[in-house]
């Protein structure tokens, strides 16, 4: 066994290691969002479903791989049903990494903060004024917020309390607390559907309990009914005994919020949360024993196109041309999975090429391949490629025209500009009669247009002097009745 894990650490990439690393920071984001979440246990149950059907597969047992993959097949479904509400935070917080800003308050904008809360929940409890305030924390709130009118003022014990005043418009919905900001008032907050486990409860704190089970805001609850003031925070909601006992987890929170930064962001990362990426690396490690490491190598036959690159100016490859050679790929089963055949193809450099007949090697520097890929052969090895000076020819272009004039017109004379075009041909066409020729003119068209400018026809193996094709124009002359010119 000792000798098998010598033979992976000595086998072991680049590739492998950041393999492992990228699987490792997955899935301890996973396990550090579920270990706070009340479905952790559902997700653990899956991961243990998933253990055990690991070890049916090591072990050969049919009947337990066969029940387990069938559950495994429906297993997306299930768990975006059990886990919708934690995927989609979850996948918020992805999407807003690194654009979260760290909001750095200054010690007395701070206490001052923290003060005015538990100053105004205080007085509006001894009023027995009903009040919801919820502070904010890193998730985003928006989708879970109804109703209500954006303010966006300075944080104040008046503000608050004219915002809860009986009289007041927005005083049975909540307002929005962001760092020393408030952002909206009058807003309502989601139910929560486990009320019931803390006997009667009000609306407003179903409405707290059912915002701190759905992110991690907290939610300052005060009751008119009885004058006591509540605390909603992680799925819970508990009765807070005074202002200082407020103030105390008001200050707890912010300094969660907003920690100091006396470290380095990685450093920092790194000292939290340890045990679950402790075990994060292990289970990657794991995974990629099982699943990644490759045990083997397999040998595949591939044809592949062959490019030619590169060719002096005014040279030409004369036909036949090889267009394609066999290449025998040898590397790990994990390679070629990875590995797009049609990207294959075999690039031989003309640029140092020299006329006439002569002989190129086919080397696997030429191969565009993977880098986990390894050429062993080529067939065939060598090729044979004929190269010859094109000839300059000026040929002059020749007018198609389909159709009749219309009726009363007829034509005088067509003019094409240029009247003819310098070409380069090969050598086997020398002698031959090339024509360059537009698109058929339609001469019905002559009571609307007179100019034209049509695509060209040419064979396919001559080529344009200066490697573009002309644009041409022409232009057609006609006078009134008579018979048309022929």
């Amino acid at each position: 066994m000792i000798e098998n894990a010598l033979t992976i650490l000595h086998t072991i990439r680049v590739q492998d290691i950041l393999d492992i690393a990228i699987i490792s920071i997955m899935i301890s984001a996973l396990l550090i969002w579920f270990k706070d979440r009340a479905s952790r246990f559902v997700f653990w149950g899956i991961t243990l479903l998933g253990i055990v059907y690991g070890l049916a597969r090591f072990f050969q047992l049919y009947l337990t791989t066969v029940v387990l993959q069938a559950f495994f097949a429906i297993v997306l479904f299930v768990l975006v049903v059990i886990f919708q509400e934690d995927l989609r935070r979850f996948f918020e917080r992805l999407a807003l990494l690194g654009r979260f800003r760290r909001r750095f308050f200054a010690v007395a904008a701070f206490n001052e903060g923290v003060e005015i809360l538990a100053q105004t929940a205080a007085n509006l409890a001894h009023k027995r004024i009903g009040a919801l305030i919820v502070i904010q924390g890193h998730d985003p709130l928006d989708r879970h917020l109804t109703g209500g009118n954006n303010l966006d003022g300075i944080l104040s014990q008046p503000l608050l309390e004219s915002i809860f005043d009986p009289h007041s418009i927005g005083h049975d919905g909540a307002v929005l607390v962001d760092g020393n900001r408030l952002m909206r008032f009058g807003c309502h907050l989601p139910l929560s559907a486990n009320a019931a486990h803390y006997g009667s409860l009000g609306l407003r704190h179903t409405a707290a309990l059912g915002l701190s089970e759905r992110s991690d805001a907290i939610c300052i609850v005060v009751s008119e009914e009885r004058g006591t003031i509540s605390l909603a925070k992680g799925e819970n909601i508990q009765q807070i005994a005074n202002a200082s006992a407020l103030r105390i987890e008001l200050e707890a929170f912010y300094a969660w919020r907003t920690p100091p930064t006396k470290t380095g962001p990685i450093v920092r990362w790194l000292k939290e949360n340890q045990r679950e990426k402790v075990i994060a690396v292990l289970l990657a490690c794991t995974l990629w024993a099982i699943f990644g490491y490759q045990r083997e190598t397999i040998r595949r036959d591939f044809t592949i196109p062959i490019e030619y690159r590169n060719p002096p100016a005014e040279w030409v490859l004369e036909e036949p041309q090889v267009t394609t050679a066999k290449i025998m790929l040898m590397g790990h089963s994990q390679a070629f999975q990875l590995m797009r055949p049609d990207e294959l193809k075999i690039s031989v450099d003309l640029a140092d090429i020299q006329p006439g007949k002569q002989e190129v090697s086919l080397t696997q520097g030429m191969v565009k391949t993977p880098s986990n890929l390894t050429v062993t052969s080529i067939n065939p090895d060598r090729i044979t490629v004929v190269t010859s000076r094109l000839i300059s020819l000026t040929v002059p272009i020749e007018v198609l025209t389909e159709n009749e004039p219309p009726q009363g017109f007829a034509v005088q004379k067509i003019s094409v500009t240029p009247a003819d075009v310098r070409i380069l041909i090969p050598r086997r066409l020398s002698g031959k009669r090339i024509r360059i020729m537009t698109e058929p003119i339609d001469l019905a068209q002559l009571d609307v247009q007179r100019s034209f400018t049509p695509s060209l026809r040419y064979p396919t193996d001559i080529q344009f002097a200066g490697g573009k094709t002309p644009v041409v124009r022409v232009v057609v002359t006609t006078r009134q009745g008579g018979t048309p010119a022929r």
